[in-house]
């Protein structure tokens, strides 16, 4: 499973690496992990949308590196304001063109050598009915997951991708709160216990149930969705649901992480999502 795309760019020193990071932070990108090592230190930042792109024939006249953005003016304006505030010069950045591919666009090169181009659609909608949706950056949200001990060989999987996706996303891990229960048919109950507390913005439900023989099978998975959907709905805390049902072991192994992507991923990019929208639709966004 392709879970994300990095692009990696060589600086030459300390200053240049600070005032990148710098600028990047005051356009509002949300901060990856990172790394600090002997041999290097890495600074990431995060996009909710990562493309790769080979172009046959005439390439656009941009830097190598292109930013989707929704108001480019307004982007523009903070390149300006971080400039002049960090000893830069106006003439870095470049005026706003339109493209032959309706878009507007301008290129700024924060420190010499390294140039950047946002760009926007003229009509970012395409004839679409507006939507609202959430974004992917998890800074400053919290978050619990509830996890069975059961099929631990499962579980322990999709727990190492939920937060491999929490992280990735910039969650900070002091927000992240696990606790581990012994079965699927006690996730509900958890869930509902820190929904009432009130201390997470989103819950991540994991567990694994394995048909077998009998209908005891059908038994919990009915009471384990119902539960966990109807502590959703009565809390207002989105649970992002991240329970398998599989007909054998090799089945469950594939869907955490082996063959058909790691569902404890998907479930964090699922809550990371509810939580934007809810402040989005709240007018709490940024809270």
């Amino acid at each position: 499973m392709i879970k994300g795309i990095s692009f990696l760019r060589p600086v030459a020193t300390p200053e240049v690496h600070e005032r990148l990071k710098g600028f990047f932070a005051a356009l509002g990108f949300g901060a990856g992990e990172g790394w600090d090592e002997a041999a290097s230190v890495g600074a990431s930042f995060l996009a909710p949308l990562g493309n790769l792109e080979f172009v046959l024939g005439e390439m656009p006249s941009t830097a190598t590196t292109l930013v989707e953005v929704t108001q480019v003016d307004a982007v523009r304006e903070a390149a300006l304001a971080w400039l002049a505030a960090n000893g830069g010069d106006a003439a870095q950045v470049g005026a706003i063109t339109e493209t032959h591919w309706k878009s507007r666009m301008f290129t700024v090169e924060p420190v010499a050598g390294e140039q950047f181009t946002f760009w926007a659609w003229t009509d970012p909608l395409k004839g679409r009915p507006v939507a609202v949706e959430g974004d992917l950056s998890a800074a400053g949200m919290k978050f619990a997951i509830v996890v069975a001990r059961w099929n631990a060989v499962i579980t322990d999987r999709l727990l190492e991708g939920s937060l491999d996706g929490l992280l990735r996303s910039g969650a900070a891990r002091s927000d992240i709160e696990i606790v581990r229960v012994p079965g699927a048919w006690e996730i509900p109950a958890a869930a509902r216990t820190i929904a009432n507390l009130g201390r997470v913005d989103a819950i991540i439900t994991l567990g694994c149930l394995l048909r077998g023989e009998t209908a005891h099978y059908e038994a919990i998975y009915n009471e384990v969705s119902r539960g966990i959907g109807q502590s959703q709905q009565e809390t207002g805390i989105p649970h992002a649901f991240g329970v398998l049902t599989c007909e054998t072991l090799e089945q469950a192994l594939n869907r955490a992480g082996i063959k058909a992507g790691n569902k404890g991923f998907e479930a964090a990019v699922a809550a990371i999502e509810m939580v934007s929208i809810g402040r989005k639709l709240t007018g709490h966004e940024g809270k």
